[in-house]
């Protein structure tokens, strides 16, 4: 990548949940431009993809609140400020450029320089559970997917989708208008989705439209990475080959510090240690915010988040504006920030 492909801004957060996003407003309060890159295709990291309906009750001023929910009004009030975000990446490599300035790239190859970084990545990256099938992994982003980024993509496929959850269910719906055949795979004849979902899916099996194995995948056949069938193993059936040439496997997501533990930061258990003052690592330049974190009193709340990201971005300023002198102001009284805001 050549340096004009090198995209400059103020601020690059790592982490599009809701402390996230609130950093995208505490900055912008403060004329700093933010970047985000997150693994997931949309914001709001945990909230909404592991608990999106899920009751949160302890938001400041709102009783109850669900993860979805949350996050529109994030999205809604960082609005203003114009965010540009880096979905279905991860943030992969750190490093420190001649002029000073962090340059922070993706497993995409999306490369960012600011200033400063802001490591708000939850508990870590989303990581697929993978089945436990030897040489999985020569088939990996060739025919075997473990997220359906566009839909498009598997049209007149002849899909294996493997799994009981909600992931599971939605996605055997949702394609199965698309492909060429659908077959759903689940261990067991009970299922952890929404029951209207499996009674969708149900009839759907029952008309002949998909097809439906309680089993589990044990060995995929194919060559060069490409999928041919799926051997299954079902306790009244024995093993037996489900021609295909496309695997989903939806088995669950599961959290891991990921390329974070490389970037030469100090450690506590997984988590990095930052100030109560500036919440900054041991790094000048670089903070981390949110449960992500940690610090003698720490709690693994999204307000302590809030809190943090409010600091974290005074100090940040100091960084990004060095000639420039800090001012704080309240929105409720400075005419200057119900102009950014567009309330005035």
């Amino acid at each position: 990548m050549t340096k004009q492909d090198v995209i400059k801004t103020d601020a690059v957060i790592i982490g599009a949940g809701p402390v996230g996003l609130f950093a995208v407003f505490e900055l912008g309060l403060l004329d700093i431009k933010a970047h985000l890159i997150d693994i997931l295709d949309r914001p709001g990291g945990q909230c909404t993809e592991l608990y999106p309906e899920k009751p949160i009750y302890d938001i400041p001023a709102l009783p109850v609140v669900t993860g979805q929910e949350l996050t529109d009004r994030l999205m809604e009030q960082i609005t203003p400020f114009k965010p540009e975000f880096h979905f279905s990446q991860m943030a992969d490599s750190l490093a420190k450029t001649e002029d000073g300035l962090w340059r922070v790239g993706t497993d995409d190859d999306t490369l960012l320089e600011a200033p400063v970084v802001i490591i708000a990545a939850g508990g870590g990256s989303f990581t697929p559970k993978k089945p436990p099938i030897k040489g999985i992994e020569e088939f990996e982003n060739t025919s075997v997917f473990y997220a359906v980024r566009k839909m498009e993509q598997f049209r007149d496929k002849n899909i294996l989708i493997s799994g009981g959850g909600d992931s599971a269910l939605d996605w055997t719906l949702n394609l199965q208008p698309i492909a060429q055949s659908v077959t759903l795979v689940h261990r067991r004849d009970e299922f952890r989705a929404a029951p209207d979902s499996v009674n969708k899916m149900r009839t759907l099996a029952n008309d002949n439209k998909i097809t439906l194995h309680i089993a589990e995948p044990v060995a995929l056949n194919g060559a060069n990475g490409q999928l041919e069938s799926v051997r299954l193993r079902s306790k009244t059936s024995g093993e037996f080959d489900v021609v295909c040439d496309t695997m989903l496997p939806f088995y669950g997501l599961t959290m891991k510090l990921g390329p974070v533990a490389n970037f030469g930061l100090n450690l506590h258990e997984n988590l990095i240690p930052v100030d109560t003052e500036k919440f900054e690592t041991n790094t000048p330049g670089i903070f981390a915010i949110g449960d992500i974190n940690h610090y003698p009193g720490k709690l693994k709340l999204i307000l302590s988040g809030f809190h943090e990201a409010a600091l974290m971005a005074q100090q940040a300023f100091r960084y990004i504006h060095p000639d420039k002198k800090l001012r704080f102001q309240y929105t409720t009284s400075s005419s200057s920030l119900q102009e950014k805001l567009g309330v005035k």
